[in-house]
């Protein structure tokens, strides 16, 4: 048992090493996005260079079940200040009161309007919603997400020119209730402040989130509707804009809030169901993969495989191998000597000042306040690991593709999203 815990903490503290210094070397790359965003234009109409009057915006709401959120969602959409947009909501055979407070809500206000669909899942009731939509610019979003005024106008200046065909915006937690949650919010940022701004730059962004992406119809003409059989059908629909030649930014400013698992059940679920997406898209577009027809992007794609895919196993081999080595040698050998030589193996400097830039680049200094959930941090990157290996024999067995959507709580723990007396308030 000894053998297997000290080959554990090494796999893992080395993994967190390796992955700060790949990470370290996407820095500059985000360094530069943010030299460039001082000097973009907010163009003639305020949405970007793109734009010399303000497109017509059609925001997307696809919903399951989601009662609890549907209402604060479409309110905070219609507080925008864009002035030209459209709010489709698409029930997607909901078992609870989704579609009638879709009818209260299209009865209300003039922009928003309720369409209804039997069950077929969250790829089709995009694609009806992107059908029956009138916007120039389609922006997709879950129905738990909570918009700021701006939102809108900060997502459509990340089309900075015409080979923009793609912008994701950045989510944020909401459901800061637990600790869970709060550990989420803080180490997320490594992923949107840091990862994101670098992907941009090199042009090699992979996913326009679920939560908070626009797309241009043009764009989605030529791609074509989004599938249906796949769990990671934002991730497909990305690497297809890229298949077509276009470009795909990053608009960090452009922020959206949705609630984030709260249990260790939940977190699990929809990670695996992501890692499952990701193994089906690599598959659909494996093609794709360090083909330099494709620009960087193809080439990313190689990095990409190694570290989301072939990464988990290697680890898992790894921690068999040197607990084994650990068995027979003793522990005496592998285990540092010092408390300064396991912080180091471990790679905590790097991590944490990695994550302190991210949160900077972020502008979320509040954000630090979770700094107390950090010792979590291990144990979520070896679940993580866990994830992929259960989405693969999950993928191997042929395993149906549930949508495992997160059960809402309609916690809101951000102040000024929602009004006060408003629902889930």
């Amino acid at each position: 048992m000894t053998s297997v815990l000290v080959a554990l903490v090494l796999v893992l503290g080395l993994s967190l090493l390796v992955v700060g210094l790949v990470r370290l070397a996407f820095v500059p790359a985000a360094l530069v996005f943010e030299a460039r965003r001082r000097r973009d234009a907010p163009g003639p109409a305020g949405c970007g260079p793109m734009f010399p009057d303000a497109p017509f915006v059609s925001v997307v709401v696809p919903a399951y079940n989601e009662a609890v959120v549907i209402e604060n969602c479409v309110r905070s959409v219609l507080r925008t200040e864009h002035p030209a947009f459209e709010v489709v909501c698409v029930d997607d055979g909901s078992s609870d009161d989704t579609f009638e407070r879709m009818e209260r809500l299209a009865a209300e206000f003039p922009q928003v309007r309720a369409l209804r669909q039997e069950n077929a899942g969250k790829g089709a009731a995009l694609n009806t919603g992107i059908a029956a939509a009138r916007g120039d610019v389609l922006v997709l979003v879950d129905a738990d997400g909570l918009f700021r005024p701006d939102t809108v106008t900060r997502l459509l200046r990340g089309f900075r020119d015409p080979r923009t065909g793609a912008v994701c915006g950045n989510d944020r937690p909401v459901n800061l209730d637990r600790v869970q949650t709060r550990l989420l919010s803080l180490i997320s940022h490594v992923g949107t402040g840091l990862m994101r701004r670098a992907l941009d730059v090199l042009g090699c962004l992979p996913v326009v989130s679920g939560n908070i992406g626009a797309f241009r119809r043009d764009v989605l003409d030529a791609t074509g509707p989004l599938r249906t059989d796949t769990l990671g059908e934002d991730l497909e629909l990305t690497w297809r804009v890229h298949r077509e030649g276009y470009r795909v930014t990053f608009a960090p400013d452009a922020l959206v809030y949705a609630e984030s698992p709260s249990t260790v059940r939940a977190l699990w679920r929809q990670r695996v169901r992501w890692a499952r997406g990701l193994l089906q898209v690599t598959g659909m577009h494996r093609s794709m993969i360090g083909n330099p027809r494709y620009g960087p992007f193809g080439i990313y794609l190689v990095y990409n495989t190694a570290a989301q895919i072939v990464a988990p196993f290697v680890q898992v081999l790894a921690l068999v191998a040197l607990a084994v080595l650990v068995a027979v040698d003793g522990p005496e050998g592998w285990v540092p000597a010092s408390w300064w030589a396991w912080v180091l193996l471990v790679g905590l400097p790097l991590s944490l000042g990695l994550l302190l830039l991210a949160v900077g680049l972020d502008r979320a200094p509040g954000d630090l306040r979770q700094l107390w959930t950090l010792p979590l941090w291990p144990v979520y990157s070896t679940m993580m690991t866990l994830v992929v290996l259960d989405a693969a024999r999950l993928e191997l067995g042929n395993a149906e593709n549930r949508w495992n959507k997160l059960d809402r709580t309609g916690t809101v723990s951000v102040r000024g999203l929602v009004d006060d007396d408003g629902p889930g308030s």
